[in-house]
């Protein structure tokens, strides 16, 4: 390092000492300090002012403001060179002061060297004997920098946000995201105060928020709304975090839309609202259970009607309490999250009495939870209806030999009309005989008739018409004619193919 002893004669031993004092007190300053000579020349620097530009030795710096500009470049931050005359270094040397100067500060041999510094100028010479020129350089690198990183992460994050400078609650920052849920263009948001752009409107806690923001204290997540550029408003979650921009303290406020979530709950709720309508004022009784344990949660006024159980009774309860008969294997199936269809189950209702079921399951999201539809139709009028009419069948049936066909088939048709689509993997179980043989039972023959017709024993009639039975699950003459008739067998077949040789 160039020693001050340069610059001195033996005459000169109190400026000595006074500089070597005074070099004492700000060697170990974090700011870089550089002293000037009274003619202009570069005296002495710290270490941190070293280490600022880049140099290990005095010497480095060059000796001399105008050996300062051959080394190191200056430019204001709005890019535009610093004039000679304008540098640091050659206005101390002039005897001029200057405040904070922020600069950029490169190196002519390095084009990758960028160090960001405030510098200031102090005049020592007061007309003493020790007249000094002082430039103090603070390095803002690590703090602009961090601006600069703040600065592209707030302007590249897709979360709308918006910076608000405390002391006059103005905008001083808005992001692309900001402007594109908003509309508005960035000069129309730059400069407005927070009393011109409101973003702590709606919701009953806005005068809480407000004045955490005068206080320029966190203002936690809240839900608002926002006015848009086209006059409109949009639902919003808004929230502020205090922070600091070059030294001015600041609000961050970030917003998350809310508008689709706010449209799907409205959606949902209007949804819940229409079902919770058809479920109360739908005719059959139904219930609603939970989807794990199958407890109800809700029956309708047809449910309590039929069985005698109030609304209020049924909450929590099991589908037997409420006189629920299941089918075989019903609760399980259910909790596992399948649907039936039409499946016959026994309701009974608190004066004991039974009705006869069809019932039908569905899984459903109720409210973000998972629930069981469950929808019963009464069919005990039906039922006996048609257990009225079998018998009565059966009964004519002993004796049909003045019964003419049109009546026999009449008669198998009653208990209901024929499906629109015929069973093909159920009529395939039979054999040909075994058809020809229900055949004759639709046209209403009896064993003897059928014997003679096919040219069998009586016996043999016998067994096929007990393998019908066993094969489509019936256990009487009437019942078999209705299943051969429901699926299109009529009996005329059989008399076609009479005359052909058939199996035994």
């Amino acid at each position: 390092m160039r020693r001050i002893e340069a610059y001195v004669t033996p005459n000169d031993a109190a400026p000595q000492a006074h500089r070597q004092h005074l070099q004492t007190i700000i060697a170990g300053l974090n700011e870089g300090i550089i002293l000037l000579e009274a003619e202009g020349s570069i005296a002495w620097a710290n270490a941190s002012a070293l280490a600022l530009h880049g140099a290990e030795q005095l010497d480095d710096l060059g000796g001399t403001p105008a050996g300062f500009r051959k080394r190191y470049t200056l430019t204001y931050r709005n890019h535009h060179r610093v004039p000679a005359r304008q540098h640091p270094l050659d206005r101390l040397a002039a005897g001029e002061e200057f405040d904070d100067l922020l600069l950029d500060l490169g190196r002519k041999d390095d084009e990758d060297f960028l160090r960001h510094v405030l510098a200031r100028g102090l005049n020592l010479d007061d007309g003493g004997p020790f007249p000094y020129r002082v430039l103090i350089l603070h390095d803002q690198t690590a703090q602009i920098n961090a601006e600069h990183r703040f600065e592209r992460a707030f302007s590249a994050n897709p979360a709308p946000a918006l910076i608000c400078r405390l002391s006059d609650l103005r905008y001083v920052k808005v992001n692309q995201g900001f402007l594109e849920m908003t509309g508005y263009a960035r000069d129309a948001v730059l400069g407005k105060s927070a009393y011109e752009l409101d973003v702590l409107d709606g919701g009953d806690d806005k005068e809480a928020a407000v004045a955490r923001l005068n206080e320029g204290k966190t203002i936690p997540q809240r839900e608002g709304v926002l006015k848009l550029q086209d006059g409109g408003s949009k639902f919003v979650v808004v929230a502020g975090q205090p922070i600091d921009m070059q030294d001015e303290p600041c609000m961050l406020f970030t917003f998350i839309d809310l508008e689709g979530r706010k449209r799907t709950e409205e959606a949902l709720r209007e949804s819940e609202e229409r079902f919770s309508k058809a479920f109360r004022l739908a005719p059959v009784p139904m219930a609603v259970c939970d989807g794990a344990t199958l407890n109800v949660l809700h029956i309708n006024e047809a449910f309590a009607a039929t069985t005698g159980v109030t609304l209020e009774d049924a909450d929590e309860r099991d589908l037997a309490d409420l006189g629920v008969r299941p089918y075989e294997g019903m609760i399980a199936s259910l909790k596992r999250g399948e649907s039936t269809r039409n499946r016959e189950a026994v309701l009974i209702a608190q004066d004991g009495g039974q009705l006869d079921c069809l019932v039908s399951a569905e899984p459903v999201m109720i409210g973000g939870s998972r629930r069981v539809l469950i929808v019963m139709q009464d069919i005990t009028e039906r039922k006996r209806s048609e257990t009225e009419l079998l018998t009565a069948i059966e009964a004519v049936m002993q004796d049909t030999s003045w019964f003419s066909r049109g009546i026999i088939e009449k008669l198998a048709q009653l208990r209901e009309p024929a499906p629109a689509s015929r069973d093909v993997a159920e009529l395939a179980q039979l054999t040909s005989r075994e058809r020809e043989v229900l055949g004759l039972l639709c046209q209403g023959h009896d064993d003897d008739g059928i014997a003679k017709a096919l040219k069998l024993s009586r016996n043999t009639v016998r067994n096929h018409v007990a393998t019908i039975y066993s094969k489509i699950g019936v256990h009487r003459r009437s019942a078999a004619i209705v299943w051969a008739r429901d699926r299109g067998i009529t009996g005329h077949e059989s008399a076609r193919n009479r005359d052909k040789p058939a199996k035994p």
